[in-house]
């Protein structure tokens, strides 16, 4: 590719340990897609994904509305299937195992691959019922033992000290910063392994969207995260690895479909990427 000495320059992106690795050690890969095209009815909205997710990286899906990021993030823990007429091609697997195979129950797979949502959706309930409901529902039952999980998890989340002192006061009385990091902190209760974010920090401002990020450099120690996100300064600040979507017409459905055009490290994604088009939405030039 060449670049127009003219055009908008790319995002610095400060490198990172394991930056210019090249591709992944098997035992490094947690989640492998291969050939993955989701279907909604007849309507293909994605096809022919191919990538790998890291242990203990942080992985940014950007691109424009419409190109596949948040399908094929929700088929990491199979919230497709609850999407009627909606279909999975081709593989996911998580350590080697098929999540659309029979070996798979989706119930484990979603406590393993917890999700925060794009707008932070409490349940109507204290802060400490918030937190304590999954290992409830997962068979936590002694008052110990769900304190431990409550303190532990909102810890992990960055929002003990804030809120140690009203754990039975309502959720919904949280500011919208730390009604996310509830939900972070309702997340890692379960103890995934991955956490998958949809735009977490869409409807915070930025001094709530700060924390967020600066939580997610903490805890991606612990968690795999893969974070859909419209902000690429974002992607670029967080992310280890990038992959970038984007829509092509589909001739038979006359529709736009998403594929995937570019999967790499942050740096490069940001500086040297491979293909034109991801030149052009980094720089502005289109999305």
């Amino acid at each position: 590719m060449t670049t127009n000495p003219d055009s908008p320059t790319l995002i610095t992106v400060p490198p990172r340990e394991g930056d210019g690795a090249g591709r992944a050690p098997e035992g490094d890969i947690v989640l492998r897609v291969s050939d993955l095209s989701v279907y909604y009815g007849a309507f293909r909205a994605v096809r022919n994904v191919d990538m790998y997710i890291k242990r203990g990286e942080i992985t940014a899906f950007i691109g424009p509305s419409g190109c596949g990021k948040s399908t094929v993030l929700r088929c990491f823990n199979r919230m497709n299937d609850l999407i009627p007429g909606a279909r999975v091609e081709g593989s996911v697997t998580y350590h080697g195992i098929d999540l659309y195979g029979s070996e798979a129950d989706a119930g484990e797979v979603r406590r393993r691959i917890g999700m925060v949502f794009q707008k932070p959706n409490p349940f109507p309930k204290s802060i400490y019922e918030n937190v304590a409901y999954g290992p409830r529902v997962n068979g936590t039952k002694r008052k110990s033992e769900l304190d431990d999980v409550v303190e532990k998890s909102l810890r992990g989340a960055a929002l003990w000290d804030e809120v140690k002192e009203r754990l039975g006061s309502s959720a919904m009385g949280l500011s919208g910063g730390q009604q996310q990091r509830l939900c972070i902190a309702r997340s890692i209760a379960i103890d995934p392994e991955v956490l998958l974010m949809d735009e977490p920090c869409s409807a915070l401002d930025p001094i709530a969207t700060a924390r967020i990020e600066d939580l997610m450099q903490e805890i991606k120690k612990e968690y795999t995260i893969i974070i859909v996100t419209h902000n690429m300064q974002q992607a670029a600040r967080v992310s280890d690895s990038t992959a970038f979507f984007t829509t092509e017409m589909n001739t038979e459905s006359d529709r736009r479909t998403g594929v995937l055009v570019e999967f790499d490290t942050t740096q490069k994604i940001f500086s040297v990427p491979s293909d034109e088009r991801t030149e052009a939405y980094i720089t502005g030039r289109f999305g």
